[in-house]
């Protein structure tokens, strides 16, 4: 799964649209099938075999564990062009569902495996795709050590330069639970940091889910 932190570029950015919306440039272009899921839809489930690759077309998708007390910990958030479902082993270490409506490109593993044998284009992007999931696991271990305050201003950071052409406002595909859980935090500590970025004129709410940016160095600053 591909995705931290602060750092845009641990992400397959968006790839040139096909037939019927559908990417047909990338790691998985034109090698498999699309599907739809419905908002809230498992894709699948921690432990389930890992047959399948996946890379998002639209909409946006989350992978989380439940820990042992019943908390949720999202792991990373997918949205389109990124590529996910990537194992080391042969299952799913965690839970991957549909933020929203999302449509998803899905590649049979062993054939995208079998492919890369003789394409070593292909077998580049695999090892790419590997390498990020770990720099991934590593900086969102870091980004659990921060305060709240640099915790919620990296996460509108990373979301800004992911979502191409956001310019000056982004739109949050997932909850303030999502975030929450995202970042290690509560619910209210999550609503209460966007007041005070609200209230210190570093962002203004539009809409409970889109975030313009007033004054973007401030957020910068907090992230350093």
């Amino acid at each position: 799964m591909l995705a931290p932190a602060a750092n845009a570029s641990m992400f397959i950015r968006p790839a040139a649209v096909g037939r019927a919306g559908v990417p047909n440039e990338g790691p998985l272009g034109m090698m498999g099938a699309p599907m739809r899921f419905a908002r809230n839809t498992e894709i699948y489930g921690e432990g389930e075999s890992a047959e399948y690759l996946y890379q998002v077309v639209s909409g946006a998708v989350r992978t989380y564990r439940m820990l042992d007390d019943g908390r949720r910990q999202i792991g990373a958030f997918y949205l389109p062009g990124d590529v996910f479902g990537i194992e080391a082993g042969d299952v799913h270490l965690s839970t991957a569902e549909a933020v929203n409506e999302a449509q998803i490109l899905v590649v049979k593993r062993s054939s995208v495996v079998a492919r890369a044998e003789h394409e070593r284009n292909l077998a580049k992007d695999l090892w790419m795709l590997t390498a990020r999931e770990l720099q991934r696991v590593q900086l969102h271990s870091l980004v659990l050590i921060k305060s709240a305050e640099e915790r919620v201003a990296g996460f509108l950071l990373e979301m800004a330069g992911r979502n191409a052409g956001s310019g000056a406002a982004v739109e949050l595909p997932m909850s303030r639970q999502d975030i929450a859980d995202y970042l290690g935090l509560t619910i209210e500590t999550v609503s209460r940091t966007f007041t005070h970025f609200v209230q210190r004129g570093l962002i203004a709410l539009e809409t409970t889910r889109r975030v313009r940016f007033c004054d973007r160095a401030a957020l910068s600053r907090l992230d350093a």
